[in-house]
């Protein structure tokens, strides 16, 4: 069960994403499930996926919760600066903020 403020998701920058993906299929048997040319999901321990777009260059950790609007309520309080509001994607909705260590995060839930 998805429990509130938990590690849940990792998305990493993709750049090639064919030869991303054979890396990680050769070198650790990883599979993927491709969500259009410019994802690729994996399962792998910890859910995740590599995107080809650089609207964040770094790997990027998702948390969960069960109420968004509340959750980015909590972040606000607690001093975080939100760097993307809350969007919808196919499966969910999620918003962006970032740490008082300047750490990008994000926090999704399902729809």
């Amino acid at each position: 069960m998805r429990e509130d403020g938990k590690l849940d998701y990792l998305e990493m920058p993709g750049g090639d994403l064919p030869a991303v993906k054979a890396f990680y299929g050769q070198a650790f048997g990883w599979t993927f499930v491709d969500y259009g040319p410019g994802y690729a999901a994996f399962s792998e321990g910890l859910d995740g996926g590599f995107r080809t777009e650089e609207a964040t260059p770094k790997p990027l950790p998702v948390l969960y919760a069960h109420d968004l609007e509340a959750m980015l309520a909590k972040v606000q309080a607690a001093g975080a600066a939100i760097t993307v509001p809350i969007f919808e994607f196919p499966g969910g909705r999620r918003f962006h903020f970032r740490d008082p260590a300047g750490n990008e995060l994000a926090v999704w839930t399902s729809l």
